[in-house]
């Protein structure tokens, strides 16, 4: 194949996966795919409590609980309540009891609040049932 019809076959919209193959198996290129999306930190950290959990419902119930409380947003604060993270603890400074790093890492947070809704409500998913009923937890 000449570089002439090379870049033809390259251009054409239609064959252009095809010759971009080519050249790389021409040139001996190795073309790899870029990640379609790299991971956001809301999405690692639910990829984190799903680990964590392992049960999809109390998964489910957790998940719906952090979302409407800080949209899972490690950093998220209250303005006018001060409470803080994932799952809003109020103190903040609380989840030091999980861990020294409860500011910034969301398994810290997350066991943490896993802890809290086991002790107080018995379960992930009775701390929704209670959310939903008084919009709080």
């Amino acid at each position: 194949m000449t570089v002439t019809s090379l870049l033809r076959r390259v251009a054409a919209p239609k064959k252009a996966l095809a010759g971009a193959a080519v050249a790389a198996a021409t040139c001996g290129t190795l073309i790899a795919a870029a990640p379609a999306q790299a991971a956001t930190p809301a999405s690692s950290a639910q990829a984190t409590a799903k680990k964590m959990i392992g049960n999809t419902a109390e998964y489910q119930c957790f998940s719906k609980i952090v979302e409407r409380e800080s949209g899972w947003d490690v950093d998220a604060t209250n303005a006018s309540s001060g409470a803080y993270g994932l799952v809003q603890a109020l103190p903040g400074s609380k989840m030091a009891s999980a861990g020294s790093d409860w500011r910034t890492n969301a398994a810290t947070q997350i066991e943490w609040g896993l802890d809290y809704m086991k002790d107080r409500y018995g379960s992930a998913c009775d701390a929704w049932s209670f959310w939903q009923a008084n919009g709080w937890y």
